[in-house]
């Protein structure tokens, strides 16, 4: 139960923030701080601190405008000091972190009175390696395993040797922190992966450069930081190696997940697995024909040796098994010649996740041979480890070790993940649980052909539950959508949540009734493709032409067609997604805006959640059709195919929740602030003449309708 002195710290701060700064205290953000304080303050624990009760995590929904992050904020971090917790705040989005980290967390600091230290945490690989920079300006001897993979950490150039150059001063002045997003210019993903290490690269504190490693520096600040900002991916990477490796142990942490309907999805593609094999075959080819110079460098010491000396044999077993597998999967594709001369590219899914049985044949063979692999480059990293180290004699100088153990750690990574890959498609799938979904994909890239054979659970509800609910200390989940057609349920099958854990929609500040949701007589059914893109284009005519609209399509070619066909006058306002960056595109708008003209901006799912336009700037918000997901997702699919094995309904039970929480989010463009007014208008008529439409309808705010 919470404590008098804890309630008062927090209300003491909450009090100190709202005169502060002049806020008007919102019901819904005096709900959501007592809703967190009562979960996290009632956690009971054991003598050495250690959680006991089950009822741990709060979901709260809270739309735009309730003030979710210093609700969050001035709750929970009181929560945490006084347990000895860490607080990490996890977001999904590089927007929202930023606001987080230079907005709300200093804005805290200085006014609630709450005495704490914050930090960022980022991965590795977005972190400069500082030996790396050496190699990349010349300034250490050449390495010889640079003939190795080229195409994967790309070959020395003019530019990257000056570009680490800037870095190396910049970093050594104190100007830079040394992490890739600080930067002031853009690099390019090739040059970056030439300056920066993965864990299994990294030698940690055996390196020579430790004391000025860039991420152990960060690893230090975080080490004292009450507050830890991440981002959902980063957590998830630091639950698959066991936790506690890049944040503080789960039972350590009170975790919020503010964007949290995002972190099913994360989870799913951070557990999926994915396999090129023409990628594969050349970086196993170019390790067969270094395996003179990797005996040369160094055969000195027996052991290595021996393990060198049993790589020829493997690697003569696993690339013919790549290219019957290369053909098995053009055979199963039914596509035994490749693409066609028009075709970019074909995906094959197995139904049910059902894996054929000639194909389960090879999948498990090399998966032995990988795993073999695997085996020896490991125990060859391991000595190559111990190398560097002062207090251990291997036989081998600590110069080679440097040199070499990079590339065979990276060499071991892509042999880990291929074991992964075909770990899933030997594996049977337990009787009576949702199976993995798998799937191979044609494609051709620079005249080459290419299969890709990939796996990907269904669910990561199973996952979630059991590494993080089960694990933290305390957990708060918030989004401004997290609720489906009005009901918790789609959020805790996907993300594993317990019916157990605290579930509250807050309420909004909104005058909803402001805003006009209409169904126009135009509306159509998106079944009559011609027709409702016919529609679409008769009302976008007709359109004001001073108004700020955003008009959301759910295909390309849609979107591409009906600017096409627009008038020019209708046009020379249009500002399109697929012309422009994102940036540039808002950017043109407001500054039209600003200038008394109208803008149309033309968009896709991705302009549906995340674009804030408050006020003038956008006063009409036009969905082109309901939001149901892509029918082909091999995930959704497979998903959808074993909950009618089990006698469900997938529509109903995905596809219209799904639907609902999408629909939400592109009617949350319009209004951003308590003053914010417009129109809303829906173009699909399945809304009013489909059973499922009533409830998509209910699901939405209570806007004032106009329906045809």
């Amino acid at each position: 139960m919470l404590d008098d002195a804890l309630k008062g710290d927090i209300q003491a701060a909450y009090r100190r923030m709202v005169e502060a700064l002049s806020l008007t205290p919102r019901y819904g953000q005096r709900l959501m701080i007592a809703e967190i304080a009562r979960t996290l303050g009632g956690i009971d624990v054991d003598e050495a601190g250690k959680r006991q009760s089950d009822t741990h995590v709060c979901v709260l929904e809270a739309g735009t405008g309730t003030g979710k992050t210093l609700a969050y904020l001035v709750a929970a971090l009181p929560v945490a000091k006084a347990r000895g917790k860490r607080l990490v705040v996890s977001t999904a989005t590089v927007a929202l972190q930023e606001q987080v980290l230079q907005h709300d967390l200093p804005s805290l600091a200085a006014h609630s009175g709450l005495g704490f230290r914050y930090a960022l945490a980022k991965g590795r690989g977005r972190y400069v390696c500082v030996a790396r920079l050496d190699e990349a300006m010349g300034d250490s001897a050449p390495n010889p395993t640079e003939s190795l993979f080229d195409q994967d950490v790309i070959a020395k150039s003019d530019d990257v040797t000056r570009l680490a150059g800037d870095m190396a001063e910049a970093y050594g002045r104190g100007d830079w922190e040394g992490d890739r997003d600080s930067w002031p210019e853009t690099v390019s993903d090739a040059a970056w992966r030439r300056l920066t290490v993965d864990h299994r690269q990294c030698t940690g504190r055996r390196c020579g450069h430790f004391a000025a490693c860039a991420f152990f520096r960060s690893r230090r600040e975080l080490d004292s930081a009450d507050v830890i900002v991440a981002n959902h991916d980063l957590v998830l990477a630091d639950l698959a190696l066991g936790g506690g490796t890049i944040l503080p142990d789960p039972e350590e942490c009170i975790f919020v997940f503010d964007e949290g309907h995002h972190l099913p999805d994360k989870a799913l593609s951070h557990f999926a697995h994915r396999f090129a094999v023409h990628g594969c075959l050349r970086w196993l080819n170019t390790l067969r024909t270094s395996l003179t110079e990797l005996h040369q460098a160094l055969g000195a010491e027996p052991a290595v040796a021996r393990l060198l000396a049993g790589l020829p044999q493997t690697l003569q077993a696993v690339e013919p098994a790549l290219k019957d597998v290369f053909t098995l999967g053009h055979q199963l594709a039914e596509r035994p010649r490749g693409l066609g001369d028009s075709e970019t590219g074909h995906q094959q899914r197995f139904a049910n996740g059902a894996v054929p049985g000639p194909l389960r044949e090879q999948a498990e063979q090399l998966l032995a041979m990988f795993a073999e692999l695997a085996r020896t480059l490991e125990r060859l990293c391991e000595i190559l480890r111990e190398s560097l180290d002062p207090d251990k004699q291997t036989g081998l100088e600590r110069e080679q070790a440097e040199t070499w153990r990079p590339l065979l750690a990276l060499l071991h990574g892509r042999v880990l993940e291929a074991c992964g890959l075909w770990q899933a498609f030997a594996a049977e799938d337990p009787a009576g649980k949702p199976p993995q979904a798998r799937w191979l994909t044609l494609s051709r890239a620079g005249g080459e052909a290419e299969i890709e054979f990939s796996a990907s659970p269904v669910s990561a509800a199973h996952t979630l539950a059991k590494n993080l609910w089960g694990r933290c200390h305390g957990a708060v989940i918030t989004s401004a959508t997290l609720t489906a057609l009005g009901r918790f349920e789609r959020i805790q099958e996907r993300a594993g949540l317990a019916e157990r854990y605290r579930y509250q929609a807050l309420p909004s500040p909104f005058d909803y009734a402001s805003a006009v949701l209409s169904v126009p007589a135009e509306a159509a059914d998106p079944g009559d493709r011609e027709g409702h893109e016919q529609a679409i284009i008769a009302f976008l005519r007709r359109l004001d032409a001073h108004e700020a609209t955003l008009v959301l399509f759910s295909s390309r070619a849609q979107l591409r067609a009906v600017r096409k066909a627009l008038p020019s006058d209708v046009e020379k306002r249009l500002l399109a997604q697929d012309a422009m960056p994102k940036a540039e595109l808002l950017k043109r708008h407001r500054a039209a805006v600003d200038s008394g003209e109208g803008s149309m901006i033309f968009g896709l799912a991705s302009f549906a959640e995340g674009i804030d336009l408050p006020g003038d700037y956008l006063t009409h918000v036009v969905i082109t059709r309901l939001p149901f997901a892509v029918p082909d997702d091999p995930v959704e699919a497979t998903l959808a195919e074993w909950i009618e094995s089990q006698g469900g309904n997938p529509f109903m039970r995905i596809s219209v929740p799904d639907a609902s929480i999408k629909l939400v989010q592109a009617c949350g463009r319009l209004i951003r602030k308590e003053s914010d007014t417009g129109r809303i208008t829906l173009l699909d008529r399945r809304v009013l003449t489909r059973r499922y439409g009533r409830a998509l309808l209910d699901s939405l705010p209570p806007f004032t309708r106009e329906m045809a």
